[in-house]
């Protein structure tokens, strides 16, 4: 028993020197000093793509950020699936409000069953575009663009081997529920692998037009349940690659309860599952990160009532560094994506002392719901996005149910495997 407790106590030191690497990676990735933004004789025409379904939160702010972004020339292109949905009144407002040209409202007239209602409504726009826009830009309704956020994204794509530029989320939430300290942890930690394995997000991305006549993404997207994750594969085809754009590390304030937070991050992981070859990794390093510390917990105990001491102790020790390490690791992130959002005028003293305690205590209950939503994901063959429900059958096999116009419940409640 001592020397399996030993041995456990070597494996724990080597796993947190290892993620201790990889963090340590990221955060100076952050920290790093990003190109000259192109001028405005530089920039190329672009197109930003909205996709809605439902009146997100913060919407109203989403628009009013995009009609106000400092680029000479570009589009953005508002898509819903049906007239009637939440979202469209709080468009229609605010884009009036604004009194701008550049901004338009559209129905999503094609709802295929091969894919979902995003990837319908991004091929809807992406076929109508005519050769004068040189990229096509996404974003999501809980994404709050600073002023020169097409900026960044377009000087990004100026690199010849760039063919899609994307950056990533990270929470600050106004209220401290459970849900949403325990998505700002798995999210962190998510995070690092994205930057590693060169994961694509949606919620500020853009792709060059030159990539949809160059491979067959378009077609893809036409049979995939989402548009992002594949990116890497793809362009990798083509010797293409994600450029990753640390100033675009974008700030989201929603709030969502523990429930919530199961079904969306058990989607994210099946996506990953569906359309990344990092999958193994991810999902690999999820078990060992979940079986770890549940060894040395059941070995410290066990040790105890066996009155085995130096087992205890070393297992005991083993548990305490992988539980420090995570918390320790969580500080450096903290303050570069602080500092990120100093950068841009926005509010980054959202963690109280007693949201650091929040925080800490929530640490356990993250890795106990990751496990379990990381084991249901690997069997999920069916899932409700915004009310619609899916049937995954593989990455170019997927059925829409029904289409339903959206309703304002809970989504995700009812999901069977």
């Amino acid at each position: 028993m001592v020397e399996f407790a030993f041995l456990l106590m070597i494996f724990v030191l080597l796993l947190v020197l290892g993620q201790a690497v990889l963090v340590i990676g990221f955060v100076a990735a952050l920290r790093k000093k990003g190109p000259q933004l192109l001028t405005d004789q530089q920039a190329p025409k672009a197109m930003v793509i909205l996709c809605l379904r439902g009146g997100d939160p913060f919407l109203a702010d989403c628009l009013k950020r995009l009609l106000n972004q400092d680029y000479p020339r570009f589009e953005i292109r508002v898509i819903l699936d049906h007239p009637n949905d939440p979202a469209y009144p709080i468009v229609t407002e605010t884009i009036e409000a604004h009194g701008t040209t550049h901004a338009t409202i559209e129905i999503l007239q094609k709802k295929r069953e091969t894919c979902s209602l995003k990837c319908s409504s991004i091929l809807q726009i992406v076929d109508s575009l005519d050769d004068s826009y040189e990229f096509v830009a996404q974003i999501d309704a809980d994404t709050i663009a600073h002023p020169t956020w097409l900026r960044e994204l377009a000087t990004a794509l100026q690199d010849e081997n760039v063919g899609a530029a994307t950056g990533n989320r990270w929470y600050m939430p106004h209220k401290l529920t459970a849900g949403s300290l325990v998505r700002y942890n798995w999210n962190a930690a998510a995070i690092v692998q994205m930057y590693w394995y060169h994961v694509a997000w949606g919620g500020t991305l853009a792709v060059k037009t030159s990539v949809f006549r160059e491979t067959d993404v378009l077609q893809r997207w036409g049979k995939a349940f989402c548009e992002d994750t594949m990116l890497f594969s793809l362009l990798k085809k083509v010797n293409l690659r994600i450029a990753f754009v640390p100033s675009l590390m974008m700030i989201n304030r929603e709030e969502c309860d523990l429930g919530g937070y199961f079904f969306w991050v058990r989607r994210q992981l099946m996506t990953a599952r569906l359309y990344h070859p990092a999958w193994l990794a991810v999902a690999g390093h999820g078990v060992v990160t979940t079986l770890v510390p549940l060894a040395a917990l059941v070995l410290s105990i066990a040790a105890l009532l066996a009155g085995n001491t130096q087992a205890a102790t070393w297992a005991g020790s083993a548990l305490l560094l992988y539980q420090v390490s995570i918390a320790v690791l969580l500080v450096p992130m903290e303050l570069a994506m602080q500092e990120i959002a100093d950068s841009r005028g926005e509010i980054s003293n959202w963690l109280s002392p007693a949201g650091k305690l929040k925080c800490l205590a929530a640490m356990p209950l993250t890795q106990v719901v990751y496990a379990v939503a990381l084991a249901s994901s690997i069997f999920l063959r069916r899932t409700v996005w915004r009310g619609i429900t899916y049937h995954i059958h593989g990455p170019e096999e997927i059925r829409m149910e029904e289409y339903r116009p959206y309703q304002p419940v809970q989504e995700d409640r009812v999901t069977s495997l």
